[in-house]
């Protein structure tokens, strides 16, 4: 939905005209409108209706008012909340905020010299206006004033962007002439018809326009022109110069990103005096520093002028390099050269000779009022007013867009793959000058060749004509290396085992530096900060690679990777006991930012045959995968360990907490083991995730007597956490043997027991189960309020992608309870590129919509979510029980195009699906298809195979739409002694009969 208020009131809902008639109704939408998403209190909606006062009983009076404003307006727009109602739509479906939004915006690129996105955003801005605000609110003329001023000042930014972008000169002139007679004072118009004039080629106008201005403050106000009009004459005063003066040569190559931080440069040089450009070798310094110098050329008379320190070998020598760039005898003239005008000097590569640049450019801004210094180095300089510009690697879309462009001028006609092209930028560290060193080698390979070869970067990326240091990625890097002391260069090689952020304590226990030296690497750039909740760094890749094969080449390697799996060994033992309880809040967000180190420590251990280190390892970390919630690579993590080479000692308790771990993530994941020689071998421990080898077991098994009995006698005197966790295991084995109401016993026993415990991964995932009983039962109130608080669990532990299951059953809860319309908003939301939904559970989002169009009557659109939803399965590994669910919706919509042979054929792998997993509820679902299957040709048995579902599921579930809408129909044909007679045969078997029965019947038919 859509309102506008820039004029007389417009509401629109997918292009269509709301009517609002009746100018109480109108007042009403715009007075809501005004704060969208927020609650108005029925006070300040009466005083905006009725201004001069209102009926006897106001708060009657609104509510009729809005009931009638809802009729008028789609389901839901308007809510009430407590103390007052709310417009629900975000800001920008209101025409005054989005104005406010984009004009905001269009301000800042203006400010920083981004003019023609400037000027498009303010455009944009503008063209929402249809006349005079909020025409329909006597009650709003202060909020009214405001957005008139809003827009005078947005035009007038307009303007200004058009003319700083390059628009037809003249273009403004009329316009302008029109706004300075309706504001006679505004300063800010006339500096604009100054310098629009100007540019049209009359200077002899524009100087008039500020003489009368001048003379009309004089005379009125007794004051003078302001700066900004001042600086517009006087640039109208100068002679143009034919072309700039400098030694900027004109580049070869086109300019790719950092639009932001040439915008920022600029700004920054205009306000201070000196910027120093800081990044890692190659990270395109240079190339940024010239592109300013370049674009600035014509704000500075003096010139622009590049003085290239690389091949300086001292500092003394720095000065008689400026002075031959310059052009001037001697070094002693150099001062004296940048005395007079406004001038940029580019120092570029600084860092090998720090102390001589930083003392020369401190003199020379001393001394030299209009010298502008923009610097480049590894490190800055470190003068006082200083502003530091970081230089980043490219972003993603930026590097790939420099590759394509690069690889385009040797290869013609090349077209770049995404994908690979990404891969290869990222491999790169996303650095401009290795990615153009890649794109040449694109003359002998193609791109996947070259990723494949990735590995030998240094050997791979040589080649070109450019100085010496930039001709091989090697020598980019050794350049840095050279910069540092022996003792410098042996902790950075150490932290080249870190593989991804670098925490300052982890950096000193496995690197031996201290934190002033880690802080030292980061200046010089070999190191970059980390945006997070505390400090840390991160060194590229490139560098990475480099690091290690010196500490390789030293015979260190091994012993620096056995320091650091001792490392986060310990960080993960020390966890391990707190993420059970209450606690498990703070002790996540170490081991979340650690978890790259962690999975590095378990690859070395498991490849350097430290049995006994992996599966320490993997015990400690069992949980904290576990609740992680990708339960399929946590079962292959563990499964690793366990199998690792055996050349230390494995202690029977980690290897038995491990293989439980193992085991839960099994079958959490749907995952078959049952046949797993890791699983005949039991070793005897006493921690937690132990106790559940046996009963895991049994789930994988699917022998639910025999893990029914262990959990029976396992229960007493355990943990809190680990009787939880029995009985989620509990219902699980009963919901596979149908016994419902006993899992639902042992599900309210777990949430309870995790309440307990304090420990939130546990009580999410139970709460999940636990929604899917209310659902069964129609209880939707209780089903949703459960997957809202186990979406909030997950929220509170950093694992919000993670609620992707709660998400998709509560869209159906939604869905089941009539809100059709909110349920498509959420499993929509999880498909938006920004939610970042793990693939993993895609397929059921696709399930879910795929189901909504099919109950909604959409069958062709219930197929395209259905096809998808395949694809996501082929991409992923998952267990049996997605497959199953997906053939019993595709059977649905061949019975419904009464395609029988294909339905028939559906229904029978959905069945043989279900066992494997086993999952008897989803075998139900199944039974239901049956049922609808068997419905036109034989009631009586279709009756009977909604029985034997009712058994796999655990009881009737009238929620279900499916089986209400079987039930129904089966009503109607039998009538209702018949229907129960049919569905009483198929409710008495026990669950290996109801999946015989439905077999049979798909057999038989």
């Amino acid at each position: 939905m859509f309102v506008g208020i820039l004029g007389p009131l417009v509401v629109t809902d997918g292009g269509v005209d709301v009517r609002v008639g009746g100018a109480r109704l109108r007042a009403l939408v715009v007075r809501l409108a005004l704060e969208p998403g927020r609650t108005v209190t029925g006070e300040a909606l009466a005083r905006a209706v009725w201004p001069d006062g209102g009926p006897g009983d106001p708060g009657h009076a609104l509510q009729a008012l809005v009931s009638r404003l809802r009729r008028c307006l789609p389901d839901g727009r308007v809510r009430s909340t407590p103390g007052g109602y709310l417009l629900d739509v975000p800001e920008d479906a209101v025409d005054a905020h989005r104005f406010e939004r984009l004009a905001r915006e269009g301000a800042r690129a203006l400010r920083g010299g981004e003019d023609a996105r400037a000027a498009k955003v303010l455009a944009e801005a503008l063209g929402l206006w249809r006349g005079e605000p909020l025409a329909d609110a006597p009650f709003a003329e202060a909020a009214a004033v405001r957005l008139r001023e809003l827009r005078l000042a947005a035009v007038e930014d307009r303007i200004a962007a058009d003319l700083g972008s390059g628009g037809e000169p003249g273009g403004p002139v009329a316009e302008l002439e029109g706004l300075a007679a309706r504001h006679p004072l505004r300063e800010r118009i006339r500096t604009l018809q100054v310098r629009a004039l100007d540019a049209d080629g009359r200077p002899a106008e524009a100087l008039a326009v500020f003489e009368g201005f001048r003379r009309v403050l004089a005379d009125e106000l007794g004051t003078d022109p302001g700066d900004e009009l001042r600086a517009a004459y006087i640039d109208v005063l100068r002679v143009p110069r034919a072309r700039p003066r400098g030694n900027l040569r004109a580049p070869v190559t086109g300019f790719v990103g950092r639009e932001d931080e040439c915008a920022w440069i600029a700004r920054r040089l205009w306000d201070g005096r000196l910027v120093t450009l800081v990044g890692p070798g190659g990270s395109g310094k240079t190339r940024l520093a010239t592109t300013v110098g370049e674009r600035l050329a014509e704000r500075f008379p003096g010139g622009v002028w590049l003085v290239e320190l690389a091949a300086v070998a001292g500092d003394d020598e720095v000065r008689g390099a400026v002075a031959a760039a310059l052009g001037v005898r001697g070094p002693e003239r150099v001062a004296e050269a940048l005395a007079g005008v406004e001038t940029l000097l580019v120092l570029d590569n600084c860092e090998h000779v720090l102390d001589g640049a930083a003392g020369l450019a401190g003199e020379l801004l001393g001394t030299c009022p209009g010298l502008r210094v923009l610097a480049t180095s590894r490190e800055r300089l470190g003068l006082d007013g200083e502003a530091l510009c970081p230089v980043p690697p490219l972003d993603g879309p930026e590097a790939v867009r420099l590759f394509a462009e690069r690889a385009a001028s040797v290869r013609p006609g090349f077209v770049a793959d995404g994908e690979v092209a990404g891969e290869i930028c990222r491999r790169l560290d996303g650095l401009p000058l290795a990615i153009e060193l890649a794109a040449a080698r694109l003359r002998a390979m193609t791109p996947e060749q070259l990723v494949h070869r990735l590995d030998r970067r240094f050997r791979l990326l040589t080649g070109g004509r450019a100085v010496p240091r930039h001709r091989t990625l090697r020598a980019v890097v050794e350049w840095s290396w050279d910069l540092l002391d022996e003792r410098e260069r042996g902790f950075a090689e150490r932290l080249a085992v870190f593989p991804a952020a670098i925490a300052p304590e982890a950096a000193e226990r496995v690197g031996g530096g201290t934190i002033e030296e880690l802080d030292a690497l980061a200046d010089r750039s070999l190191l970059q900060a980390v945006e997070g909740r505390e400090p840390r760094f991160r060194m590229l890749e490139t560098i990475r690679e480099y690091a290690r094969e010196r500490l390789a080449e030293r015979g260190e390697l091994e012993t620096v990777q056995a320091a650091h799996l001792a490392y986060f060994l310990e960080l993960a033992e020390r966890a391990e006991p707190h993420l059970l309880r209450a606690e498990q809040v703070e002790w996540l967000p170490p081991l979340l930012d650690g978890q790259d180190d962690l999975l590095a420590a378990l690859r070395f251990a498991e490849e350097s045959g430290d049995a006994g280190s992996a599966v320490r390892l993997g015990a400690a970390l069992a949980v904290f995968w576990t609740i992680q919630g990708d339960h399929a690579e946590a079962a292959r993590r563990l499964r690793g360990a366990l199998a690792a080479p055996r050349r230390t000692p494995v202690p029977d308790d980690a290897a038995a907490a491990a293989l439980g771990g193992y085991v839960l993530n099994t079958v959490l994941s749907g995952g078959g083991a049952r046949d797993d020689p890791l699983i005949g071998a039991r070793p005897v421990g006493t921690r937690p995730l132990a106790v559940l080898i046996e009963p895991g077991v049994a789930l994988l098994r699917g022998d639910a007597p025999g893990g029914v009995a262990a959990i029976a006698r396992l229960l007493p005197g355990r943990d809190v956490w680990t009787r939880a966790t029995l009985h989620v295991m509990g219902a699980m084995l009963r919901g596979n043997a149908g016994d419902m109401p006993a899992a639902y016993r042992d599900l309210a026993a777990a949430v309870a027991a995790y309440r307990e415990s304090g420990e939130r991964g546990g009580l999410a995932m139970a709460l999940l189960f636990a929604s899917s009983a209310d659902l069964s039962a129609g209880d939707y109130g209780a089903a949703i309020a459960a997957l809202e608080e186990s979406i909030g669990l997950l929220r509170e532990l950093g694992q919000e992608r993670e609620a992707a299951q709660q998400r998709v059953l509560l869209a159906v809860a939604l869905a089941r309870s009539g809100d059709a319309r909110r349920a498509h908003g959420e499993l929509t939301a999880l498909l938006a590129p920004d939610a970042a939904t793990p693939a993993r559970y895609l397929a059921g989002v696709r399930l879910a919509l795929g189901d909504l169009a099919r109950h909604g009557g959409d069958p062709a659109g219930a197929e395209r979510h259905y096809a998808d939803a395949e694809r996501d399965l082929e991409r992923v590994h998952s267990g049996p029980q997605y497959r199953s669910l997906l053939s019993t919706a595709r059977a649905h919509l061949a019975i419904g195009a009464d395609e029988r042979a294909a339905a028939r054929r559906l229904l029978r792998a959905a069945l043989v699906q279900a066992a494997e997993a086993p999952d008897m509820p989803v075998a139900g679902s199944a039974g239901v298809a049956v049922a609808r299957l068997l419905a036109a040709a034989d009631p009586a048995a279709a009756a009977a195979a909604l029985g034997a579902a009712s058994v796999l599921r655990g009881g009737p579930d009238e929620s279900d739409l499916d089986f209400a809408n079987a039930t129904r129909d089966l009503r109607a044909e039998l009538g209702e002694r018949a229907f129960r007679d049919g569905r009483a045969r198929g409710a008495a078997l026990d669950v290996p009969g109801a999946l015989a029965l439905l077999e049979d019947q798909l057999r038989c038919r």
